[in-house]
């Protein structure tokens, strides 16, 4: 059949046109001219990387959900500043040694007071506040077997882990008649980052091997397996050094590593897999290995380039969020992804250039053996597109079906819950939610401004004393327990404490923090806390989430368009990795919120899911889907415009992009899997989550839905009014894949035999 004549058609020519092929010429020539220094500079720039990105994880935080500017916010900078007590972040809890004994032994009092003595005497310690001091009863177990011991150890958060770990030596463990154990948001920070830093280096310890010998299997070839893998490795060691260096100039969460660790990986195993599959391809034609690498750069490489650029943008838009928790994400996952695509594209290049037809060397009896190569694909396309309407709309309700639990989400935060049981921070807090008539970690802060009455005051806490969950309420009027003073006001301060009986990261405290800001008052209140910063956590997220995905659609859709001058594409494109997405979604809520499969996975649900973790779930599991739709789309458009059938193109893209999609979805989804046995809770879901979504899509998305939209489609796919054809013609970003080099012989092939 006679290729239909377009803007985009390859037997079209314009200035921009001819110059394409000679820009990119030189920039594969430059890439490959001097392979061996390019190697050794690259191997250089690896080994600078390997000490300066050393120790990056001690500089990585477990916070950043906190809205800057926030009520939440704002109040906590107040209060730490003018009354550090109101904001203790260490709990000591003391327990007698001697069983028979209560805190109110003497013996057991008068340790006690030592070791609040010391460690109000540290130089790192503010605020100190002991059971045995203030005499307060929420300090004191139930059953009188245990009290609290606060403080604040003051500074940033490097300088609160770095206090504490000198602390905890002097501090934990028996002291004369009593144990102490260390608690409270400090110590549950520095037991995640620890968790987290010896969870990250199993999961490499596990992923690499296998990966290797996924590759070997898909490669048949031992040498061709190891460069995806030495790619990989070149890019995390990379992305820890930008990471170190971003460190000192703002905060980075401790989960960025992680996740560098899975895209780059994941991601670098791809675009190499993706290049060297292109450049065999191009050997077995007969092609010179030079010029082999060359065609790959155009063709492979371009497709590289746009996915890079597309996952990029999916990973950026996580700036347009205030929490430093998401926008310290965005700094890590762009820095991976172009790290990944220049080692893929410079490199690897250079590496194909010196090995020639080695790269087929040390053949193994493992990988695909006689048969034509994606066979199976091809009929497998040609099958769904005999049966496109049953295709789509079953896929789509089985997707739909899949997302439907996620109706049901319910937002929260981290706390200690995600860390392993026996994690001593977290069994303090244990004890704590249930031993305690209330939570010190958990409690409520109002600041109180404006110099109010005493009597307004009183009449205030009054007030919020009788509201549900609350404990008591302690200030500058007293101590109240449902609306009656049961102490007279202690010496004058600015804030008011609620004790409360709801979990900290629960709808009943967020419900409660409303209730109190909408308690009507004479003076100016801020209320701060945990629940408080949920709260402002939740609706700061929900007023810039629209945003993010505008950046997002707005960025894929004129990206897929440049890459295919077409109009209808990138809306499908758009579409259909939403889609994808569905089955992550519903299983989040219904394995990791509502605790099914807890047992097995190893972790405890909290009947919530932290707030930002599914945000980040999307930008990354949208950016990686967008990178095989990139992957198969571009195919499909050569080959469309090579023969000229609509049909045919789908069938030959899907033919020979199938196999290769897949080996990357499985090998990405062995490192997301290898993160997902992280023991803490919110990397598990993290990990387990995406690896789910990057199967789903290449399994199900690509083989089932792409082929069956794109045969409802038909040569519609492909329209575009001719303004926006001649914008695309000019921008210079058309596929170039048959415009040969004057060095470099052109390669024919036939359309697929047997149209559907």
């Amino acid at each position: 059949m006679t290729p239909q004549t377009s803007p985009s058609s390859p037997t079209s020519s314009s200035p921009q046109s001819a110059a394409g092929p000679r820009g990119r010429g030189r920039v594969a020539r430059a890439v490959t001219t001097r392979p061996r220094l390019l190697l050794l500079l690259i191997l250089l720039l690896t080994a600078g990387a390997v000490v300066v990105g050393g120790g990056v994880a001690e500089r990585m935080s477990s916070g950043g959900s906190q809205i800057p500017g926030s009520e939440s916010s704002y109040a906590t900078a107040e209060l730490e500043r003018r009354w550090p007590a109101s904001q203790p972040n260490l709990l000591l809890l003391v327990s007698p040694r001697d069983g028979s004994r209560d805190v109110d032994d003497p013996a057991v009092a008068s340790a006690a007071r030592g070791l609040a003595r010391q460690l109000a005497d540290e130089k790192a310690v503010l605020g100190v506040v002991s059971y045995w001091q203030a005499e307060d009863t929420a300090l004191r177990a139930r059953d009188g077997g245990e009290a609290l011991i606060t403080a604040r150890i003051k500074g940033d958060e490097d300088a609160v882990d770095d206090a504490l770990e000198a602390l905890e030596p002097r501090y934990q463990g028996a002291h004369g008649t009593v144990d102490v154990r260390l608690g409270g948001p400090a110590a549950v920070r520095h037991a995640s980052q620890e968790v987290i830093a010896d969870d990250l280096v199993r999961a490499e310890v596990i992923a690499l091997p296998v990966t290797l010998v996924l590759l070997v299997v898909v490669f048949g070839s031992a040498v061709a397996a190891a460069l995806p893998l030495l790619v990989g490795i070149v890019s995390v060691l990379g992305t820890n050094a930008v990471l170190r260096v971003i460190t000192e100039f703002t905060d980075v969460s401790v989960y960025a590593q992680n996740l560098t660790t899975a895209l780059g990986l994941g991601l670098a195993i791809d675009y190499a897999l993706f290049l060297v599959r292109r450049h065999r391809e191009e050997l077995a034609a007969g092609r010179d290995p030079r010029d082999a690498v060359a065609v790959t750069l155009r063709t492979a490489g371009r497709t590289v380039l746009y996915s890079a650029l597309t996952v990029a943008v999916c990973l950026a838009s996580m700036l347009v969020f205030e929490q430093y928790f998401l926008r310290s994400l965005a700094y890590a996952g762009i820095a991976v992804v172009l790290i990944s695509a220049a080692a893929s594209l410079v490199a690897l290049p250079a590496a194909l250039v010196l090995l020639g037809h080695r790269v087929n060397a040390l053949r193994l009896p493992v990988g695909r053996r006689g048969g034509s190569p994606g066979a199976g694909w091809a009929r497998l396309a040609r099958l769904v597109m005999r049966r496109a309407p049953l295709f789509a709309v079953g896929t789509v309700a089985v997707l739909l079906a899949l997302g439907l639990p996620f109706k049901d989400v319910r937002f929260g935060t981290a706390d200690d819950r995600q860390l392993p049981s026996s994690t001593e921070a977290r069994v303090v807090q244990e004890e704590l939610r249930n031993e305690f008539p209330g939570s010190p970690g958990s409690a409520l802060a109002v600041l109180v401004e404006g110099r109010p009455a005493a009597k307004a005051l009183a009449e205030y806490s009054g007030e919020v004393s009788r509201l549900p969950y609350v404990v008591q309420v302690a200030g500058p009027a007293g101590r109240f327990v449902d609306g009656k003073r049961v102490d007279d006001a202690p010496p004058a301060v600015g804030y008011v404490s609620v004790l409360h009986s709801a979990e900290s990261a629960s709808p009943q405290s967020v419900s409660l923090v409303k209730k109190i800001r909408s308690v009507p008052a004479s003076f100016e209140t801020s209320v701060t806390g945990p629940a408080a910063v949920l709260a402002d956590t939740q609706h700061g997220t929900a007023e810039r989430l629209p945003w993010a995905l505008a950046v997002i659609a707005v960025t894929t859709l004129i990206l897929v368009f440049l890459l295919t001058g077409s109009v209808l594409l990138p809306l499908l494109t758009v579409v259909v990795n939403g889609l994808s997405l569905t089955a992550m979604f519903g299983a989040v809520v219904w394995v990791f919120q509502d605790g099914h499969l807890s047992g097995p996975l190893g972790f405890t649900p909290t009947g919530d899911i932290e707030t930002a973790l599914p945000v980040l779930m999307f930008c990354v599991a949208f950016g990686l889907s967008m990178d095989y739709g990139v992957f198969l789309v571009s195919r499909i458009k050569e080959e469309y415009e090579l023969g000229g059938d609509h049909r045919d193109a789908v069938v030959l893209g899907i033919r020979r992009t199938g196999g290769l999609i897949t080996a990357a979805a499985l090998i990405l989804a062995v490192v997301m899997v290898a993160i997902g046995t992280s023991r803490v809770t919110n990397i598990k879901m993290l990990g387990l989550g995406v690896g789910l979504a990057v199967l789903m899509d290449a399994m199900v998305v690509r083989a089932l839905l792409v082929p069956a939209v794109l045969r409802l489609t038909g040569r519609a796919t492909w329209w575009a009014p001719a303004p926006l054809r001649r914008l695309q013609r000019r921008v210079g970003l058309e596929e170039e894949a048959r415009t040969t080099y004057p060095d470099i012989p052109t390669r024919t092939e036939r359309p697929v035999s047997g149209r559907t």
